[in-house]
């Protein structure tokens, strides 16, 4: 007796989506703060939610973590304990209402440290901007719109391909530069009197 047998179709091309698996998560303008808060971070995705819009950001690169890493100790060593408290990513915080953003590090002074799990302000926050023109975008024009409107009273830019770091303080609920710092100066802060980083140290160039 002659058996016929037959390869069992694949349920999508090679290469292509599982839509499958793609249709147990809401679709993008569907997200709940619910959702967002509650998915699985087991592969340490950095994720920023925007009223109902989920955005999964680039995976760090070692020069961003040695950055991060650099600028956690050196305030670590100024502000704590005695300040307030350093948090760096993986972390969300929430922005208000529907926007939840995730800064590379950021510090909460003692007086508005969090009760809850999440915080949901912060006092300075640091952003290492990569390359690409998105991250650009992102870092240089619409986290300093969503930052100021939060009430973040100090933001950095730390911007290893320009070799700066751009120092914005919030004045009347916008942000104006306190400072543009180049490799071979100090930027310092305004909030923090005292604390201030050698540019080419934090960015690795010396």
């Amino acid at each position: 007796m002659e058996f016929i047998t037959a390869k069992a179709p694949h349920p999508t091309k090679r290469g292509g989506p599982v839509w499958e698996l793609a249709k147990l998560f809401p679709e993008q303008g569907c997200w709940t703060e619910e959702d967002y808060l509650g998915f699985d971070r087991s592969e340490n995705l950095l994720m920023e939610f925007t009223d109902g819009y989920l955005e999964v950001l680039p995976m760090p690169t070692i020069e961003h973590q040695r950055i991060v890493k650099y600028l956690v100790r050196m305030l670590m060593a100024f502000a704590e304990p005695a300040l307030g408290e350093v948090l760096f990513a993986p972390l969300p915080m929430k922005m208000r209402t529907g926007m939840w953003r995730e800064p590379d590090v950021f510090f909460i002074l003692k007086e508005h440290l969090p009760k809850g799990e999440y915080p949901e302000h912060a006092d300075l926050v640091f952003e290492i901007v990569s390359p690409d023109k998105k991250s650009q975008q992102r870092d240089y024009k619409m986290k300093r719109l969503d930052y100021a409107k939060a009430g973040i009273a100090e933001y950095w830019i730390v911007d290893p391909k320009k070799e700066q770091i751009t120092i914005l303080k919030l004045a009347r609920g916008r942000y104006v530069e306190h400072g543009v710092f180049k490799t071979g100066s100090v930027a310092s802060s305004a909030l923090l009197k005292g604390f201030a980083v050698d540019v080419a140290k934090v960015l690795m160039v010396v």
